[in-house]
């Protein structure tokens, strides 16, 4: 717990004294980071004890949709090993929103799980683009293109955006993301039935991949897509699921179907480690 909570320190400083972005339409994206700040808020972390009991499952306003809609994520345990799955950021690829849902009852159903890590979870990152039920949202922007990834120069501007993050569903993910650097990422989308991966992800989605209908394929980094910034400008692994076009909506079919994949995206660290020790 302790050690959550400095973990949890950590992460504040950073959100507060890493902006700002410094932003070039033609060159694309330079940000840096300024770590100074943290040093002081670690050591008092590291002296000072700190208990307080945390709810097991916690909702957690991270920003506001163009037209004003919530954009929540909910937060499962306080491990140092962080899980992050985000659905619904193309607005009428939606099922991963009910699987998201399953995925979070399980969670609780199964506190065992959580020992050692923490799960985030974005159930709508496009609610505007939901209710719709189109792709984009209200200012026509692909939520999915509108981050500060180094090829984020390479696209359309008139889909992506004047700039990175010029959208503010796009500004709550990365919010989520710098809150709590999460070790590892999923994003649900639809319809190219499959599991892509982008960055240092390969073995996590083999991992995913041998409990799942869906085979591993690697479709490569699109220009300011979330799996470019978070898995080749971060250098995380992000494994994009790609669920069919007509899949159910119904959380327990979606569940019963690739709930073991997230399962396993939850295990993969303690999984892997297991299988280099073995002879």
């Amino acid at each position: 717990m302790r050690n959550a909570k400095v973990r949890k320190l950590f992460h504040f400083a950073f959100i507060i004294f890493h902006l700002p972005f410094y932003i070039s339409s033609s060159l694309g994206t330079i940000a840096y980071f300024t770590f100074n700040h943290c040093v002081s808020l670690l050591l008092v972390a590291l002296v000072v004890p700190i208990a307080a009991a945390e709810p097991q499952r916690e909702e957690i306003l991270i920003g506001r949709s163009a037209e004003g809609r919530e954009i929540h994520c909910e937060v499962h345990g306080t491990g140092p090993d962080v899980l992050m799955v985000i659905a619904t950021i193309h607005g009428n690829e939606s099922a991963g929103t009910p699987l998201v849902a399953a995925f979070g009852d399980w969670l609780v159903a199964h506190p065992e799980e959580l020992v050692g890590r923490q799960v985030v979870i974005i159930p709508v990152a496009n609610p505007d683009g939901m209710a719709a039920k189109v792709r984009f949202n209200p200012r026509g922007i692909d939520l999915n293109r509108n981050f500060p990834a180094g090829n984020w120069h390479e696209g359309d501007v008139k889909l992506h955006g004047e700039t990175p993050l010029s959208e503010p569903e796009s500004r709550a993910v990365l919010q989520a993301i710098m809150r709590y650097f999460p070790d590892r990422m999923v994003s649900i989308h639809q319809p190219l039935e499959c599991i892509d991966y982008d960055g240092p992800a390969q073995e996590l989605a083999e991992a995913m991949g041998k409990v799942s209908p869906l085979p591993v394929k690697k479709l490569g980094g699109l220009p300011g897509s979330l799996g470019s910034f978070v898995g080749e400008t971060l250098k995380k692994p992000i494994i994009t699921l790609e669920l069919p076009r007509n899949t159910s909506n119904d959380s327990q079919e979606l569940w019963d179907t690739y709930g073991a994949s997230l399962v396993a995206a939850l295990r993969f660290v303690e999984e892997a480690k297991a299988n280099h020790e073995s002879p």
